[in-house]
Protein backbone atom coordinates (compact mmCIF):
# COMPACT_ATOMS: atom_id res chain seq x y z
CA UNK A 1 0.00 0.00 0.00
CA UNK A 2 1.53 3.39 -0.92
CA UNK A 3 2.01 5.72 2.00
CA UNK A 4 3.52 9.14 2.71
CA UNK A 5 4.54 10.23 6.20
CA UNK A 6 4.36 13.88 5.11
CA UNK A 7 1.98 15.36 2.55
CA UNK A 8 2.96 14.33 -0.99
CA UNK A 9 3.93 17.14 -3.34
CA UNK A 10 1.47 16.06 -6.03
CA UNK A 11 -1.73 15.57 -4.03
CA UNK A 12 -4.07 14.73 -6.94
CA UNK A 13 -1.69 12.02 -8.19
CA UNK A 14 -1.24 10.62 -4.69
CA UNK A 15 -5.00 10.52 -4.14
CA UNK A 16 -5.50 8.61 -7.37
CA UNK A 17 -2.72 6.19 -6.43
CA UNK A 18 -3.98 5.47 -2.93
CA UNK A 19 -7.59 5.08 -4.07
CA UNK A 20 -6.53 2.55 -6.69
CA UNK A 21 -4.53 0.63 -4.09
CA UNK A 22 -7.37 0.64 -1.55
CA UNK A 23 -9.86 -0.64 -4.11
CA UNK A 24 -7.49 -3.43 -5.14
CA UNK A 25 -6.96 -4.34 -1.50
CA UNK A 26 -10.70 -4.64 -0.91
CA UNK A 27 -11.29 -6.58 -4.12
CA UNK A 28 -8.48 -9.02 -3.26
CA UNK A 29 -10.68 -10.18 -0.39
CA UNK A 30 -13.35 -11.30 -2.85
CA UNK A 31 -15.68 -8.42 -2.02
CA UNK A 32 -16.40 -5.31 -4.06
CA UNK A 33 -16.07 -1.75 -2.82
CA UNK A 34 -19.83 -1.35 -3.17
CA UNK A 35 -20.45 -4.45 -1.03
CA UNK A 36 -18.14 -3.25 1.72
CA UNK A 37 -19.56 0.26 1.71
CA UNK A 38 -23.08 -1.20 1.90
CA UNK A 39 -22.14 -2.82 5.23
CA UNK A 40 -20.97 0.52 6.63
CA UNK A 41 -23.99 2.31 5.21
CA UNK A 42 -26.44 -0.16 6.75
CA UNK A 43 -24.79 0.12 10.18
CA UNK A 44 -25.10 3.91 10.00
CA UNK A 45 -28.67 3.74 8.68
CA UNK A 46 -29.69 1.58 11.64
CA UNK A 47 -28.25 4.15 14.06
CA UNK A 48 -29.85 7.05 12.20
CA UNK A 49 -33.24 5.33 12.40
CA UNK A 50 -32.78 4.79 16.14
CA UNK A 51 -31.83 8.42 16.72
CA UNK A 52 -34.76 9.73 14.68
CA UNK A 53 -37.17 7.46 16.55
CA UNK A 54 -35.84 8.69 19.90
CA UNK A 55 -36.17 12.27 18.71
CA UNK A 56 -39.79 11.74 17.69
CA UNK A 57 -40.55 10.26 21.12
CA UNK A 58 -38.97 13.28 22.79
CA UNK A 59 -36.18 11.20 24.33
CA UNK A 60 -32.71 12.63 24.96
CA UNK A 61 -30.28 11.87 22.14
CA UNK A 62 -27.20 12.66 24.21
CA UNK A 63 -26.48 10.34 27.16
CA UNK A 64 -26.42 12.19 30.49
CA UNK A 65 -24.55 10.74 33.49
CA UNK A 66 -24.10 12.29 36.92
CA UNK A 67 -20.53 12.83 38.06
CA UNK A 68 -21.39 11.18 41.38
CA UNK A 69 -22.20 7.92 39.59
CA UNK A 70 -18.87 8.01 37.75
CA UNK A 71 -16.96 8.71 40.98
CA UNK A 72 -18.86 6.00 42.89
CA UNK A 73 -18.78 3.39 40.15
CA UNK A 74 -22.58 3.28 39.98
CA UNK A 75 -23.12 4.06 36.29
CA UNK A 76 -25.77 1.60 35.07
CA UNK A 77 -25.20 -0.87 32.25
CA UNK A 78 -27.96 0.83 30.26
CA UNK A 79 -26.11 4.15 30.55
CA UNK A 80 -22.85 2.53 29.47
CA UNK A 81 -24.54 0.90 26.50
CA UNK A 82 -26.01 4.22 25.39
CA UNK A 83 -22.64 5.97 25.79
CA UNK A 84 -20.97 3.43 23.53
CA UNK A 85 -23.80 3.56 20.96
CA UNK A 86 -23.84 7.34 20.81
CA UNK A 87 -20.15 8.08 21.46
CA UNK A 88 -20.92 11.27 23.36
CA UNK A 89 -21.86 12.31 26.87
CA UNK A 90 -22.85 15.13 29.18
CA UNK A 91 -21.46 14.76 32.71
CA UNK A 92 -23.83 16.55 35.07
CA UNK A 93 -22.18 18.23 38.04
CA UNK A 94 -18.65 17.37 36.92
CA UNK A 95 -17.62 20.39 38.97
CA UNK A 96 -19.64 22.33 41.50
CA UNK A 97 -21.62 25.11 39.85
CA UNK A 98 -20.04 27.84 41.98
CA UNK A 99 -16.53 26.47 41.34
CA UNK A 100 -17.07 26.78 37.59
CA UNK A 101 -18.45 30.30 37.99
CA UNK A 102 -15.39 31.26 40.07
CA UNK A 103 -13.09 29.92 37.38
CA UNK A 104 -14.96 31.98 34.81
CA UNK A 105 -14.52 35.15 36.89
CA UNK A 106 -10.84 34.35 37.49
CA UNK A 107 -10.26 34.04 33.75
CA UNK A 108 -11.78 37.49 33.26
CA UNK A 109 -9.47 38.89 35.94
CA UNK A 110 -6.51 37.07 34.36
CA UNK A 111 -7.00 38.48 30.87
CA UNK A 112 -8.08 41.94 32.02
CA UNK A 113 -5.18 42.26 34.45
CA UNK A 114 -2.74 41.43 31.68
CA UNK A 115 -4.23 43.82 29.10
CA UNK A 116 -5.18 40.99 26.76
CA UNK A 117 -7.79 42.99 24.87
CA UNK A 118 -5.46 45.94 24.35
CA UNK A 119 -2.80 43.55 22.97
CA UNK A 120 -5.13 41.23 21.03
CA UNK A 121 -3.99 40.97 17.42
CA UNK A 122 -7.02 39.17 15.96
CA UNK A 123 -7.62 35.47 15.29
CA UNK A 124 -4.42 33.52 14.78
CA UNK A 125 -6.43 30.54 13.54
CA UNK A 126 -8.45 30.89 10.33
CA UNK A 127 -10.77 28.06 11.36
CA UNK A 128 -11.89 29.44 14.72
CA UNK A 129 -11.54 32.96 13.40
CA UNK A 130 -14.47 32.26 11.11
CA UNK A 131 -17.03 32.21 13.94
CA UNK A 132 -17.36 35.98 13.75
CA UNK A 133 -17.14 37.08 17.41
CA UNK A 134 -14.08 39.23 18.24
CA UNK A 135 -12.66 37.46 20.04
CA UNK A 136 -14.67 34.36 20.82
CA UNK A 137 -11.80 31.92 21.19
CA UNK A 138 -9.16 33.25 23.59
CA UNK A 139 -5.65 31.91 22.80
CA UNK A 140 -4.99 31.50 26.53
CA UNK A 141 -3.61 28.24 27.97
CA UNK A 142 -1.92 28.71 31.33
CA UNK A 143 -4.40 30.42 33.66
CA UNK A 144 -4.80 29.00 37.15
CA UNK A 145 -8.43 28.17 36.33
CA UNK A 146 -7.52 26.02 33.33
CA UNK A 147 -4.67 24.24 35.07
CA UNK A 148 -6.66 23.59 38.24
CA UNK A 149 -9.38 21.96 36.16
CA UNK A 150 -6.92 19.93 34.07
CA UNK A 151 -5.07 18.47 37.05
CA UNK A 152 -8.09 18.00 39.35
CA UNK A 153 -9.10 14.62 40.73
CA UNK A 154 -12.61 15.10 39.35
CA UNK A 155 -11.25 15.59 35.83
CA UNK A 156 -8.97 12.55 36.17
CA UNK A 157 -11.92 10.43 37.30
CA UNK A 158 -14.01 11.35 34.26
CA UNK A 159 -11.10 10.95 31.83
CA UNK A 160 -10.32 7.46 33.20
CA UNK A 161 -13.99 6.52 32.92
CA UNK A 162 -14.12 7.68 29.30
CA UNK A 163 -10.80 6.05 28.41
CA UNK A 164 -12.10 2.77 29.81
CA UNK A 165 -14.77 2.70 27.10
CA UNK A 166 -11.94 2.12 24.63
CA UNK A 167 -9.94 -1.02 24.02
CA UNK A 168 -6.59 0.21 25.32
CA UNK A 169 -4.96 -3.19 24.83
CA UNK A 170 -5.31 -5.30 21.71
CA UNK A 171 -3.13 -7.47 19.50
CA UNK A 172 -0.88 -8.02 22.49
CA UNK A 173 -0.01 -4.30 22.79
CA UNK A 174 -0.88 -1.81 25.53
CA UNK A 175 -1.72 1.20 23.37
CA UNK A 176 -2.32 3.70 26.18
CA UNK A 177 -2.62 4.06 29.95
CA UNK A 178 -6.30 4.80 30.66
CA UNK A 179 -5.54 6.22 34.11
CA UNK A 180 -2.93 8.81 33.14
CA UNK A 181 -3.75 11.90 31.11
CA UNK A 182 -1.27 14.08 29.23
CA UNK A 183 -3.02 17.35 30.18
CA UNK A 184 -3.42 18.45 26.55
CA UNK A 185 -3.61 22.28 26.74
CA UNK A 186 -6.29 24.01 24.72
CA UNK A 187 -8.02 27.38 24.67
CA UNK A 188 -11.02 29.16 26.18
CA UNK A 189 -14.25 30.24 24.55
CA UNK A 190 -16.14 33.24 25.93
CA UNK A 191 -19.16 34.34 23.91
CA UNK A 192 -21.02 37.31 25.44
CA UNK A 193 -24.77 37.98 25.60
CA UNK A 194 -26.03 39.59 22.42
CA UNK A 195 -23.26 38.06 20.32
CA UNK A 196 -23.74 36.99 16.73
CA UNK A 197 -21.64 33.97 15.79
CA UNK A 198 -21.33 32.19 12.49
CA UNK A 199 -20.83 28.82 14.14
CA UNK A 200 -18.64 26.04 12.76
CA UNK A 201 -19.62 23.70 9.94
CA UNK A 202 -19.88 19.92 10.26
CA UNK A 203 -16.43 18.37 10.40
CA UNK A 204 -14.29 15.73 12.07
CA UNK A 205 -10.88 16.22 13.71
CA UNK A 206 -8.90 12.94 13.74
CA UNK A 207 -6.88 13.94 10.68
CA UNK A 208 -7.22 14.59 6.96
CA UNK A 209 -5.49 12.81 4.08
CA UNK A 210 -3.11 11.19 6.55
CA UNK A 211 -5.97 8.88 7.55
CA UNK A 212 -5.69 7.15 4.16
CA UNK A 213 -2.06 7.88 3.31
CA UNK A 214 0.08 7.10 6.38
CA UNK A 215 1.15 3.60 7.36
CA UNK A 216 -0.11 3.83 10.95
CA UNK A 217 -3.61 4.88 9.96
CA UNK A 218 -3.74 2.31 7.17
CA UNK A 219 -3.26 -0.22 9.96
CA UNK A 220 -5.72 1.51 12.29
CA UNK A 221 -8.44 1.33 9.62
CA UNK A 222 -7.28 -2.00 8.17
CA UNK A 223 -10.66 -3.70 8.58
CA UNK A 224 -12.29 -1.16 6.29
CA UNK A 225 -9.96 -1.99 3.43
CA UNK A 226 -9.18 -5.71 3.72
CA UNK A 227 -12.66 -7.19 3.40
CA UNK A 228 -13.21 -7.67 7.13
CA UNK A 229 -15.36 -4.60 7.75
CA UNK A 230 -17.55 -6.45 10.23
CA UNK A 231 -14.53 -6.53 12.56
CA UNK A 232 -14.03 -2.76 12.51
CA UNK A 233 -14.30 -1.33 16.02
CA UNK A 234 -14.30 2.47 16.46
CA UNK A 235 -13.35 1.88 20.11
CA UNK A 236 -10.12 -0.02 19.36
CA UNK A 237 -7.02 2.16 19.84
CA UNK A 238 -4.74 -0.16 17.84
CA UNK A 239 -2.10 1.80 15.88
CA UNK A 240 -3.72 5.18 16.61
CA UNK A 241 -1.34 6.12 19.41
CA UNK A 242 1.81 6.34 17.31
CA UNK A 243 0.54 7.60 13.96
CA UNK A 244 1.48 11.15 12.96
CA UNK A 245 -0.86 13.72 11.48
CA UNK A 246 0.01 15.73 8.44
CA UNK A 247 1.03 19.28 9.40
CA UNK A 248 -1.77 21.81 9.22
CA UNK A 249 -3.50 24.59 11.07
CA UNK A 250 -6.10 22.23 12.56
CA UNK A 251 -3.86 19.28 13.39
CA UNK A 252 -3.72 17.57 16.77
CA UNK A 253 -0.39 16.06 17.75
CA UNK A 254 -1.99 14.09 20.57
CA UNK A 255 -4.22 11.04 20.59
CA UNK A 256 -7.53 11.93 22.21
CA UNK A 257 -10.08 9.30 23.12
CA UNK A 258 -12.66 12.04 23.57
CA UNK A 259 -12.73 15.71 22.78
CA UNK A 260 -14.37 17.75 25.48
CA UNK A 261 -15.14 21.01 27.19
CA UNK A 262 -16.22 22.12 30.63
CA UNK A 263 -19.00 24.69 30.87
CA UNK A 264 -18.21 27.92 32.74
CA UNK A 265 -21.70 29.36 32.24
CA UNK A 266 -25.24 28.05 31.93
CA UNK A 267 -26.18 27.47 28.27
CA UNK A 268 -29.53 26.65 26.72
CA UNK A 269 -29.71 24.05 23.96
CA UNK A 270 -30.81 26.61 21.34
CA UNK A 271 -28.02 29.15 21.92
CA UNK A 272 -25.41 28.27 19.31
CA UNK A 273 -24.31 25.02 20.95
CA UNK A 274 -22.35 21.94 19.96
CA UNK A 275 -23.99 19.38 17.67
CA UNK A 276 -22.68 15.93 16.78
CA UNK A 277 -23.57 13.02 14.54
CA UNK A 278 -23.69 10.64 17.51
CA UNK A 279 -22.61 7.51 15.62
CA UNK A 280 -19.04 6.31 16.29
CA UNK A 281 -19.29 3.85 13.37
CA UNK A 282 -19.79 6.77 10.97
CA UNK A 283 -16.01 6.90 10.50
CA UNK A 284 -16.26 3.75 8.35
CA UNK A 285 -18.78 5.53 6.12
CA UNK A 286 -16.54 8.62 5.87
CA UNK A 287 -13.43 6.59 5.03
CA UNK A 288 -15.05 4.37 2.39
CA UNK A 289 -17.26 7.01 0.73
CA UNK A 290 -14.48 8.48 -1.51
CA UNK A 291 -13.93 5.08 -3.16
CA UNK A 292 -17.38 5.00 -4.77
CA UNK A 293 -17.72 5.66 -8.50
CA UNK A 294 -19.56 8.99 -8.17
CA UNK A 295 -16.54 10.68 -6.58
CA UNK A 296 -13.86 12.14 -8.92
CA UNK A 297 -10.64 10.13 -8.90
CA UNK A 298 -8.54 12.97 -7.46
CA UNK A 299 -11.10 13.90 -4.77
CA UNK A 300 -11.62 12.50 -1.27
CA UNK A 301 -15.07 14.05 -0.79
CA UNK A 302 -13.47 17.41 -0.11
CA UNK A 303 -10.81 16.19 2.34
CA UNK A 304 -7.43 17.84 1.84
CA UNK A 305 -4.47 19.08 3.87
CA UNK A 306 -4.44 22.22 6.03
CA UNK A 307 -8.21 22.14 6.47
CA UNK A 308 -10.60 20.20 8.66
CA UNK A 309 -12.19 16.93 7.51
CA UNK A 310 -15.56 18.13 6.15
CA UNK A 311 -18.87 16.31 6.32
CA UNK A 312 -21.54 17.55 3.95
CA UNK A 313 -24.99 17.06 2.50
CA UNK A 314 -23.34 16.53 -0.90
CA UNK A 315 -21.36 13.44 0.08
CA UNK A 316 -22.84 12.33 3.41
CA UNK A 317 -26.59 13.13 3.46
CA UNK A 318 -27.46 10.07 5.56
CA UNK A 319 -25.12 11.19 8.34
CA UNK A 320 -26.54 14.70 8.42
CA UNK A 321 -29.98 13.31 9.32
CA UNK A 322 -28.61 12.36 12.75
CA UNK A 323 -27.02 15.72 13.65
CA UNK A 324 -28.10 16.38 17.25
CA UNK A 325 -27.40 19.24 19.67
CA UNK A 326 -26.49 19.01 23.32
CA UNK A 327 -29.17 19.50 25.98
CA UNK A 328 -29.20 22.51 28.31
CA UNK A 329 -26.04 22.57 30.42
CA UNK A 330 -25.08 24.39 33.59
CA UNK A 331 -21.74 25.79 34.66
CA UNK A 332 -19.73 22.83 35.95
CA UNK A 333 -21.18 20.28 33.54
CA UNK A 334 -18.80 18.82 30.95
CA UNK A 335 -19.47 17.69 27.38
CA UNK A 336 -17.57 14.92 25.58
CA UNK A 337 -17.54 13.32 22.13
CA UNK A 338 -15.58 10.45 20.56
CA UNK A 339 -12.48 11.73 18.77
CA UNK A 340 -13.72 10.58 15.33
CA UNK A 341 -17.14 12.12 15.71
CA UNK A 342 -18.58 14.59 13.21
CA UNK A 343 -19.48 17.77 15.05
CA UNK A 344 -20.42 21.39 14.50
CA UNK A 345 -21.38 24.52 16.39
CA UNK A 346 -24.71 26.09 15.48
CA UNK A 347 -24.77 29.77 14.45
CA UNK A 348 -26.50 32.23 16.78
CA UNK A 349 -27.95 35.71 16.51
CA UNK A 350 -28.28 37.83 19.67
CA UNK A 351 -27.18 35.14 22.09
CA UNK A 352 -29.07 35.03 25.36
CA UNK A 353 -26.63 34.66 28.25
CA UNK A 354 -22.94 33.84 28.20
CA UNK A 355 -21.50 30.86 26.32
CA UNK A 356 -18.23 30.11 28.10
CA UNK A 357 -16.18 26.91 28.08
CA UNK A 358 -12.72 25.52 28.78
CA UNK A 359 -11.60 22.98 26.18
CA UNK A 360 -10.21 19.95 28.04
CA UNK A 361 -10.10 16.56 26.26
CA UNK A 362 -9.20 13.05 27.39
CA UNK A 363 -5.70 12.46 26.02
CA UNK A 364 -4.31 9.35 27.74
CA UNK A 365 -0.61 8.68 28.14
CA UNK A 366 0.81 6.87 25.10
CA UNK A 367 3.78 7.03 22.74
CA UNK A 368 2.30 9.84 20.68
CA UNK A 369 1.25 11.92 23.68
CA UNK A 370 4.56 11.43 25.45
CA UNK A 371 6.33 13.00 22.46
CA UNK A 372 3.98 15.96 22.44
CA UNK A 373 4.25 16.34 26.23
CA UNK A 374 7.88 17.40 25.85
CA UNK A 375 6.82 20.40 23.76
CA UNK A 376 3.89 21.12 26.10
CA UNK A 377 6.22 21.17 29.09
CA UNK A 378 8.45 23.76 27.43
CA UNK A 379 5.43 25.88 26.44
CA UNK A 380 4.12 25.71 30.00
CA UNK A 381 7.41 26.76 31.56
CA UNK A 382 7.86 29.69 29.15
CA UNK A 383 4.19 30.71 28.92
CA UNK A 384 4.14 30.04 25.19
CA UNK A 385 1.35 28.84 22.93
CA UNK A 386 1.55 25.03 22.58
CA UNK A 387 2.84 23.56 19.34
CA UNK A 388 -0.54 22.63 17.89
CA UNK A 389 -1.75 26.22 18.01
CA UNK A 390 -0.84 29.51 16.32
CA UNK A 391 2.33 31.13 17.67
CA UNK A 392 0.67 33.98 19.56
CA UNK A 393 2.41 33.64 22.95
CA UNK A 394 0.34 36.21 24.82
CA UNK A 395 1.17 34.79 28.24
CA UNK A 396 4.97 34.79 28.15
CA UNK A 397 5.24 37.92 30.27
CA UNK A 398 2.15 37.35 32.42
CA UNK A 399 3.57 36.90 35.91
CA UNK A 400 0.40 35.42 37.40
CA UNK A 401 0.13 32.46 35.07
CA UNK A 402 0.15 28.99 36.64
CA UNK A 403 3.65 27.90 37.77
CA UNK A 404 5.54 24.61 37.98
CA UNK A 405 5.47 24.63 41.79
CA UNK A 406 1.66 24.69 41.69
CA UNK A 407 1.43 21.35 39.89
CA UNK A 408 0.07 18.48 41.93
CA UNK A 409 0.98 14.84 41.35
CA UNK A 410 -1.51 14.50 38.49
CA UNK A 411 -0.20 17.65 36.86
CA UNK A 412 3.41 16.58 37.17
CA UNK A 413 2.66 13.19 35.64
CA UNK A 414 0.78 14.86 32.80
CA UNK A 415 3.76 17.10 32.11
CA UNK A 416 6.13 14.12 32.56
CA UNK A 417 7.89 15.88 35.42
CA UNK A 418 8.12 12.78 37.61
Amino acid sequence: MPHWETPPEDLPAAIREVKTALRRNIEASGRSVDEVFAVAEQAVADRVAEIKADRERGEAIWPIIDYADIANGTVSQAQLDKLRRRGCLVVRGHFEHEQARRWDAEIVDYVDGNNFFEDYRGPGDDFFGSVGSKPEIYPIYWSAAQMEARQSERMANVQSFLNSQWKSESEGVQWFDPDRDSLYPDRIRRRPPGADSGGLGTHSDPGTLDLWMTQAYQKAFRHLFDGTIEEYDPWDAAYRTSGPQYPGSTMCSAFRTFQGWTALSDMAHDQGVLHTVPIPEAMAYLMLRPLLDDVPEDDMCGVTTNQVFPASEKWHPLLMEALSGIPDVRAGDSVWWHCDMIHSVAPIKDQQGWGNVMYIPAAPWCERNEKYAATVREAFITGSSPGDFPEEHYERNWTNRFQVEQLNETGRRGMDLG
